[in-house]
């Protein structure tokens, strides 16, 4: 979860993540983290991911979190739902930001796993959303716009759409692109 839109000028301010082992989901193996952003969370931010300035005050800021979630990745390929055009973008520009040494991550946009299960007819929505619905997959205790929710939601449903897919543990067959992380 960020502060708004733009890498260049906004900074993320929540980073979960569950680890897939052969395409299964190993929800004890988890990352998760506030970040302390510079910038204020805005009541709209708040209103939209439940975050605010107040769960924040304490967390270490976004460098120092995503150092440690570079850890935890190590050589893992990445998957992230809009992850070409957002969260990936957001992680290069927080180790630009900060001058931080980086690595290539390789990284799957869960979107493309969606369009190859359910088609690309102009109209046919890819959203999270949209995904859960078709996939008939169930709500839990955890909120949608929070990274802990929204990474449920997607491991849930990568698993689900891999299976119909038939795809094997490595993902091949389904586009990669790169990002940075840190060393």
């Amino acid at each position: 979860e960020t502060t708004g839109l733009y890498p260049d000028s906004d900074e993320f301010i929540q980073i979960a993540a569950v680890r897939l082992r052969a395409g299964c989901l190993c929800p004890a193996e988890n990352f998760f983290s506030f970040a302390r952003p510079r910038q204020r969370i805005s009541s709209f931010i708040t209103s939209y991911t439940g975050i605010s300035n107040d769960d924040v005050r304490d967390a270490p800021q976004p460098e120092e979190v995503l150092c440690g979630f570079a850890r935890w990745a190590g050589a893992s390929t990445l998957i992230a739902h809009n992850g070409l055009r957002f969260d990936g973008k957001f992680l290069a520009a927080t180790c630009r930001r900060h001058s931080l040494p980086t690595r290539e991550a390789q990284c799957i946009d869960s979107i493309h796993i969606s369009k190859m299960l359910f088609g690309n007819t102009r109209g046919t929505g890819h959203s999270l959303d949209h995904v859960k619905s078709r996939l008939g997959l169930r709500d839990t205790s955890l909120r949608r716009h929070d990274a802990r929710g929204d990474v449920d939601l997607l491991g849930r449903a990568v698993e689900e759409m891999s299976r119909r897919l038939c795809l094997d543990p490595s993902f091949n067959g389904v586009p990669r692109h790169a990002t940075l992380l840190p060393w």
